[in-house]
């Protein structure tokens, strides 16, 4: 498989770190991280060259551009570039963990490495701030994906995970539909390149 065989803009939204992989001249170790503890189903080698190479992981930490001001002929007055929104501050990440009991919303397990998620999905221009953030265990966090979230709460694995959260959790996730559009967007990012 190409990289050209792949949408560039699912790499590092869509898919994540599973693992790692190790090897030598005598074969392969696949090493796969704790909540991912089976190999996925169908497996594809992505043949590279050092030029694909630069735009996957280009693609992995994308840099920002926000545009803050146009002059009024329209040319760009005033830009800022910043390292990617998914890197969220450790303060903000600890108070969504401590909201939410240290429990994944959308499972309620515990105990497991956990994650938070966007609400309004950061490719849409969802900001990194504790009212558009979720606990979510990575498991959840990664089959969720950029899945709409009031379509998320009537899909078919969130439906039979949920099963594990408390009714006051189940209404809290709910209760986030209506904020949906009082929530404060950014500047979109990956999406608004395709």
């Amino acid at each position: 498989m190409k990289l050209s065989d792949i949408n560039i803009y699912d790499v590092g939204n869509k898919w994540g770190l599973m693992g790692a992989i190790y090897g030598d001249e005598d074969g392969v170790l696949i090493c796969m991280l704790p909540e991912n503890t089976v190999p996925p189903p169908k497996m594809d080698f992505l043949d590279m060259n050092d030029e694909d190479w630069q735009r996957f992981l280009r693609q992995s930490d994308l840099l920002e551009v926000e545009i803050l001001a146009k002059a009024t002929d329209g040319k760009l007055a005033k830009a800022i570039l910043r390292k990617t929104q998914r890197v969220i501050e450790s303060r903000v990440q600890w108070g969504v963990y401590k909201r939410d009991n240290y429990h994944c919303r959308y499972c309620g397990r515990d105990g497991v490495p956990l994650t938070v998620d966007h609400v309004i999905c950061w490719e849409v221009g969802g900001l990194s701030i504790p009212e558009n953030l979720v606990t979510s265990c990575r498991k959840c966090n990664k089959v969720r994906s950029n899945t709409p979230y009031e379509e998320w709460l009537e899909h078919q694995y969130y439906l039979e995970k949920s099963h594990g959260l408390t009714q006051e959790t189940k209404k809290a996730n709910q209760d986030l539909v209506a904020t949906l559009g009082t929530i404060p967007r950014g500047v979109p990012g990956r999406k608004a390149r395709k």
